[in-house]
């Protein structure tokens, strides 16, 4: 029992501690804006349209900046990139603070884009320092840092929002800021760099789409990139239109409503910070992919047709078997892209990934309001449909393996 807890918790290291950081205060930051920030909006005097611009320049922000974050990772390191990105957010978060007029925000969402668009260079760290049988149960703690900055964050930023005065947020950016700090001395003496040969020869990858193009003609890579890109969208479509069809539909108000994005993130954590490691191990990576795909489908089709008598416990069945299913799919996807990619090149092929996955939230976050109004059981059964591509995809990668005689 004791060598199966000293093997379950290898991961933990102090590096590994300190990347998880990184990642839970990137999204922290993430979820304390998203409950205020289009209420914030309408404060300062924004149109509906104006809203939306705002709340998509973060997600471009990454599209652009995570090729080119990796690629520097390549040439000069992991650490420095971690340590100058963590800035740029910590300043995006003081600037966020002072906002006063919507040119304000955008400059401050913008700002945080950026900085937050490390997660490539987290993920090739974490490659960089983990054995290749380890490496999903150590991607699944990103996972893990992200569902529990998505349990805080949205709790405590409609908190502090409501102790700031109105058309002001002030406590809601030092807050966030704050955070950075922390975690920009964390990483700057307690994480060593972990790139053993750095690349002198990379260039500077700010051509994102040709970046993308580049790596869709690679075999493996190319289905990889189109499952997380196809899996992305739909789990943004289900989340924009279930917090639509919680409200119209069945009655929930804004604490219920944080009540269940709690929930999923809680679950996101069990799965991905413990569950993890042993699925990969029973299963492997391409059957927990396939699985993941499955399990999504079913929460999808479940979704919409639950009514306010039906809500408990159909509803948060969903939500576990969702949490369940990203649990299965992002940290396999990760790691297969981390070890089919050259080792050279590692940190270009995860911000390519980041980067196809930021054009996903921000493709899904545009259909979902559409689709809805057109007819709300609409967004679910289109997200299933989309996830049944992913079965194909899957299934072409598994062959490539077999093909290769690796292990699947």
């Amino acid at each position: 029992m004791r060598s199966s807890r000293a093997e379950l918790f290898a991961p933990m290291k102090r590096p590994i501690i300190v990347i998880f950081m990184t990642i839970f205060i990137d999204m922290l930051g993430f979820g304390i804006i998203i409950p205020i920030l289009p209420i914030f909006s309408k404060e300062l005097g924004a149109e509906n349209y104006q809203v939306g611009l705002i709340a998509m320049s973060f997600p471009i922000m990454n599209f652009l900046f995570a090729p080119f974050w990796g690629s520097l990772s390549d040439r000069y390191g992991r650490r420095p990139i971690i340590l100058v990105s963590v800035l740029i957010t910590g300043l995006a978060y003081l600037l966020f603070s002072q906002t006063v007029n919507l040119w304000l925000l955008l400059l401050s969402r913008l700002l945080s884009g950026i900085g937050s668009a490390n997660l490539s260079v987290a993920q090739a760290y974490i490659a960089d320092i983990t054995p290749p049988q380890n490496r999903a149960k150590s991607m699944g703690l990103i996972g893990a840092a992200f569902g529990l900055g998505f349990i805080i964050g949205p709790t405590v930023g409609g908190y502090m929002k409501s102790m700031s005065a109105p058309g002001h947020v002030d406590l809601v950016g030092y807050l966030a800021a704050g955070f950075s700090l922390v975690n920009l001395v964390l990483a700057f003496y307690l994480l060593p760099e972990s790139l053993k040969e750095k690349q002198k020869n990379v260039r500077f990858n700010f051509k994102v789409i040709s970046g993308i193009v580049t790596e869709l003609r690679k075999p493996t890579i190319r289905e990889l990139l189109l499952i997380n890109f196809i899996f992305i969208t739909a789990f943004m479509i289900m989340q924009m239109s279930s917090s639509l069809f919680w409200k119209e539909k069945i009655g929930l108000n804004e604490i219920e409503m944080g009540n269940m994005f709690a929930f999923i993130g809680l679950a996101t954590v069990i799965v991905q910070g413990g569950l993890v490691g042993r699925l990969v191990k029973k299963f492997g990576e391409i059957r927990l992919l396939n699985y993941g795909t499955y399990l999504f489908i079913v929460a999808l089709v479940m979704l919409p047709w639950v009514t306010p008598s039906s809500f408990i416990p159909f509803e948060l069945i969903a939500m576990a078997l969702i949490a369940l299913a990203n649990g299965c799919l992002t940290p396999s996807i990760t790691s297969l892209l981390s070890k089919t990619a050259d080792p050279k090149d590692v940190g270009q092929v995860l911000g390519v990934n980041q980067s196809f996955g930021s054009v996903a939230r921000a493709v899904g976050m545009g259909l979902s309001g559409f689709i809805y109004g057109i007819e709300f059981h609409l967004p679910f059964i289109m997200g299933a449909v989309l996830m049944l591509i992913c079965i194909g995809l899957a299934l072409a990668l598994e062959k490539q393996f077999r093909k290769r005689d690796e292990p699947v």
